[in-house]
């Protein structure tokens, strides 16, 4: 089957398929829409979550590095305090350890309070309290003293040479706030562990001129501790870089002594806390807080991946769900649209059969819809058009019948019409001129009857019934007369041929008294609503109520079937031609008379020829 056909099947030639297929292509782009901004907004929503939890750790980070700074101010500032603390200090800085030793001895015997005013023990004090501090170093700008004091007293001093050593150019720089160890100093303190930070704070001697360095060195393992609450709530890593790049702190360890991989992403970025992927390799989100008062920068990198691993259920989730959606959005209207196109094209399978003649075909659909009432009413008018052939049917059998019984009553109707004629002459020639007139009246009724006219009316039927009735009226003289009344403006009217006559004869033959003089029968016809009624009224015998009875059951019965075929002629033939509404009531009263009436529809006469 080409693509062509198929088109044409189930699409051009189908307006249901392209009714789902366009409802499914909505649906699906709908969701699809839907889910896409759904997704976008919730997954913005959980990065900005976790770039602000990252965010907070790396604020907290910061808050305990100012915290670490103020505090080595806070040291420095309690030896200025302690003049005699100070003293010392300033002694130690500016002289060979062995001169301090005797200086102190020398003030060990005039010390007065409890108060400790030696250097050493001093620094192991601070470094005692404050469990981060691996080195706390004094140098003296003048004598080029490096003192070095680490834990458990140790201590060593070390004179450099600015000719032999690169500590005084080192010294000499205005480095301010927090930095990275000096490579230069770590070899002349013997530190080198990777995980350290420096703060250097510029001493002054009593002129408030510049004496020296005081340099602490930290452990970064204190930083990790300020992120112990924050562990669980952030992702990535953190990192502290000096203001010159160098790694002061990795929260994941990886880039201690190397070059921070993001610093050209880093450098790029406003101060402030600006988040937005890493250009380099566009897998990272970088966030950037700088310290202008103590010169290091805080660095928060998370890769895009575990931040997408946090909305990757949400992500299954929302997938699931479109596809129940789109499943739902396709085969639930689905179901409704192939379940109507089904009916639709039950209905026409069996207009079909209708249009080949099959009239006795169906359609079973009890569904009470615009479907379900095109069906019944489709059915509906078959029925009608059943009951209109039927009847159309059997009033053609009947027309053919009549003009079967015409056809053999006009052969030669001149020889009978001339015959008739002979007939009544003779009559008069005899001096019966009553027979002479009945004779008359016959041959004219005769003539009404074997002529065929396109179009009878009122005025041709109660013609031929005032012939038939003036046949009567001769024979039985003065006791039978008769009367009829009609609108002249009804005599224009259609009716059934041969519709009153029969019902005439049966007063005649059933009906009139002859012992009587005052037998009468009254024919008049109205109009009722948009019908014609003729009313044939009687004073003969009458009828029982138990025959009155037979007859209405009579009425009901096939013509072919039982007795009164004139009576019932008149009646089946009315109700074949127009409907169940037409036809023909009698009602009578023994020894009182008989009422028929007769009803029609009220037309013009238009109307092509009855029966």
């Amino acid at each position: 089957m080409g693509l062509g056909r198929v088109y044409r099947n189930y699409f051009k030639n189908n307006m249901f398929m392209r009714i789902l297929l366009i409802f499914t292509i909505i649906a699906i782009l709908t969701i699809v829409i839907l889910s896409y901004l759904m997704f976008s907004s919730l997954s913005q929503s959980i990065v900005e979550k976790e770039l602000n939890n990252q965010k907070a750790a790396m604020e907290n980070v910061s808050r305990y590095l100012d915290q670490r700074y103020q505090s080595v101010e806070n040291i420095a500032r309690d030896m200025y305090r302690n003049e005699m603390l100070f003293s010392n200090i300033s002694f130690l800085m500016e002289h060979p350890y062995s001169q301090y030793v005797q200086h102190r001895m020398d003030q060990f015997y005039n010390e007065t309070n409890n108060n400790s005013t030696d250097p050493l023990q001093y620094f192991q004090q601070v470094m005692d309290e404050n469990g981060d501090i691996r080195n706390i170093m004094l140098y003296s700008s003048e004598q080029q003293y490096l003192s070095v004091f680490k834990p458990n007293k140790q201590y060593k001093q070390l004179t450099t040479d600015m000719t032999h050593s690169y500590i005084p150019d080192v010294m000499a720089m205005d480095y301010k706030g927090i930095t990275a160890p000096n490579y230069w100093i770590r070899k002349a303190a013997d530190q080198w562990a990777p995980e350290l930070y420096a703060i250097r704070v510029p001493i002054n001697n009593r002129q408030l001129k510049n004496a020296g360095q005081f340099l602490v060195y930290l452990d970064s393992g204190g930083i990790t501790d300020a992120l112990t609450s924050y562990k669980d709530s952030f992702k990535g890593d953190i990192a502290v870089l000096s203001a010159d790049g160098k790694v002061l702190y990795d929260s994941e360890g990886k880039y201690y002594g190397k070059t921070y991989p993001y610093m050209d992403v880093t450098d790029s970025l406003y101060d402030g806390g600006n988040t937005r992927p890493a250009e380099v390799s566009s897998r990272m989100y970088i966030n950037k807080l700088t310290s202008a008062d103590n010169g290091y920068v805080v660095i928060g990198a998370v890769p895009k991946k575990d931040v997408e691993a946090s909305y990757s259920g949400i992500r299954k989730t929302i997938i699931t769900i479109s596809g129940i959606c789109i499943l739902f959005a396709i085969f639930f209207p689905a179901f409704f649209v192939i379940n109507f196109a089904n009916r639709t094209n039950r209905i026409i399978r069996i207009t079909r059969k209708v249009k080949n003649g099959d009239l006795s075909a169906r359609i079973d659909n009890p569904g009470e819809d615009e479907l379900g009432q095109i069906s019944r009413s489709f059915n509906d008018m078959l029925d009608e058009l059943n009951l209109y052939i039927e009847r159309v049917y059997k009033a053609e059998i009947k027309q053919k019948q009549t003009e079967l019984v015409a056809l053999q009553a006009r052969i030669n109707p001149h020889f009978l019409y001339n015959t008739l004629e002979v007939i009544r002459m003779r009559a008069i020639s005899q001096g019966a001129k009553d027979v002479g007139e009945m004779i008359y009246s016959l041959s004219v009724l005769f003539k009404s009857l074997v002529k065929q006219k396109k179009i009878y009316t009122l005025k041709d039927e109660l013609e031929a019934c005032r012939l038939y009735l003036e046949l009567f009226r001769i024979r039985y003289k003065e006791k039978f007369s008769y009367t009829i009344d009609s609108d002249p403006e009804l005599q224009g009217k259609s009716v059934m041929r041969l519709s009153l006559q029969p019902l005439i004869e049966n007063y005649i033959v059933h009906g009139i008294q002859t012992d009587r003089d005052d037998n009468h029968l009254d024919i008049r016809v109205r109009e009722e609503d948009d019908m014609l009624v003729a009313v044939i009224t009687d004073n003969g015998k009458g009828i029982t109520p138990e025959r009155l009875a037979e007859i209405h059951e009579e009425l009901g019965k096939p013509e072919e079937s039982g007795e009164m075929f004139g009576l019932r002629s008149v009646h089946s033939r009315l109700q074949f031609l127009y409907g169940p509404a037409y036809g023909v009531e009698i009602d009578s009263r023994q020894g009182v008379g008989t009422v028929v009436t007769v009803r029609y529809p009220n037309r013009e006469g238009t109307d092509a020829e009855d029966v």
